[in-house]
Parts: structure tokens; sequence; C-alpha cells
């Protein structure tokens, strides 16, 4: 179901010490058109869904049933409902996940957790997108970013309008200053230790037509 999680960012602000009035905000209209035109013109063509409803049935429309799927850890994804979709069923995908957390060897596991960035569909969010068309995200380990580059047969990328700001030094900077406080609250309080800025990427030009989709929701969703 989607809505708020224990993790969402409204329940980790005040322990993470950011500013959501500078980096949480829901940007004009006049701005949104200007990053989604930008976006498109780097090679990635945007869906906007109006809401977390329209977003996830966004993914049904591009995702055909039989494909197989992975995704990063993502709180838009399950914020949106993504996870609760994925376990019903319903859309008819391939779980790749489901395949590795069944692995009980940890070598086998690790091997599963390399190849299922190479997914034929791989979910993930991200962490800002400039109005200059940059898309921006980080991660600890490389488990949600490795498919971005080049590594999945299509990257679907899901994000709210909130992530939008002006230039690619300010996406680097919501990184820094809101995105990765409120993540490094989260692995305190899932993981029991913190997390750290491990592994970046930022999305300036796709090659591959058809190959990255950014789905872009008018909510304020994730980190």
């Amino acid at each position: 179901m989607a809505g708020l999680s224990q993790y969402s960012a409204v329940n980790l602000v005040g322990e993470a010490g950011v500013d959501p009035a500078r980096w949480n905000r829901t940007p004009p209209e006049a701005e949104v058109a200007e990053t989604i035109y930008a976006v498109g013109k780097r090679g990635v063509p945007v869906v906007r869904a109006r809401d977390r409803a329209g977003a996830l049935e966004a993914l049904t429309r591009i995702v055909p049933r039989g494909a197989e799927v992975m995704n990063g850890s993502s709180t838009t994804l399950i914020e949106i409902g993504y996870e609760a979709l994925l376990a019903s069923g319903k859309a008819g995908w391939v779980d790749l996940h489901e395949r590795i957390t069944a692995e009980n060897d940890n070598r086998k596991r690790g091997e599963l957790r390399r190849k299922a960035v190479t997914a034929e569909y791989f979910f993930s969010g991200a962490n800002a997108i400039a109005m200059t068309g940059e898309i921006v995200a980080c991660d600890r380990t490389g488990s949600r970013v490795g498919a971005w580059p080049f590594a999945a047969g299509h990257l679907v990328i899901v994000c709210g309008t909130n992530k939008i700001v002006p230039s690619l030094d300010d996406a680097l900077r919501r990184v820094r200053e809101y995105a990765f406080p409120l993540e490094n609250a989260r692995a305190k309080h899932a993981y029991g230790t913190p997390s750290r800025i491990g592994k970046c990427v930022i999305l300036a030009n796709e090659e591959t037509e058809g190959r990255v989709t950014l789905v872009l929701v008018d909510e304020a969703l994730g980190y």
C-alpha cells in the first residue's frame, strides 16, 4: 500500500537536523516544465505522474508482465507502493530480489546481487534532479547506483518533484545536506550502523535510446 513508512523523511527530519524548507520544497510549474525539457534533451524521456498511485500505474505500463526486475533500496519506491505490488505478484514480474534473499550461501548471494544490477528492468529512486537535466543518486555500497551507468537493460527512475534544484552543484549539495543525513538516520534505525556517501552517479546523458525513463511524481517523496 502506498503511503508514509516509518522511515519516511517526515519521521526523521528532526533527528537528521536537515532543512526541508531549503531542500524539500514544491517547485512552481515553470521550474518543473523546464526540468522535464532539460532531462529529455539529455536522452531521458519523462513520464509525469500526478500522485503516488499514478506513479505505480506508470511502472506497470512501462514494464511488461514476465520481465525480470530488480530494485535498489528506495524510500520513494516504498512510498508509492512498489514493494507491496511486487509482493502481491499482480504485476506479473520476475522478482530477482526474492531470489537473492532466498539464497542462504553468502558467496552465492553476493554473486546474485552483483548480477542483479544487470536486470532487464531496474527500479531506483534518485536524490536530486537539476533543472539543467542531470539526475544524481548516491549510496554506500553501489548496489543501487551500479545499475545506472550501463549495467541494467532498462533503468526506471522514480522521483518526486521535491528533488528538483537549480543546478548540478545544488544537486550535490542536496545529497550532502539533506539526503545523506536522512539516510544516515534511517540506517542507524534499520541496521544499527551509520551510513556514508560511498558511490555517486551523475546521469548527464543517456546514449541508448529508450534505456532510461524518469517517472516524475507531483508529490514529495523519499530523500
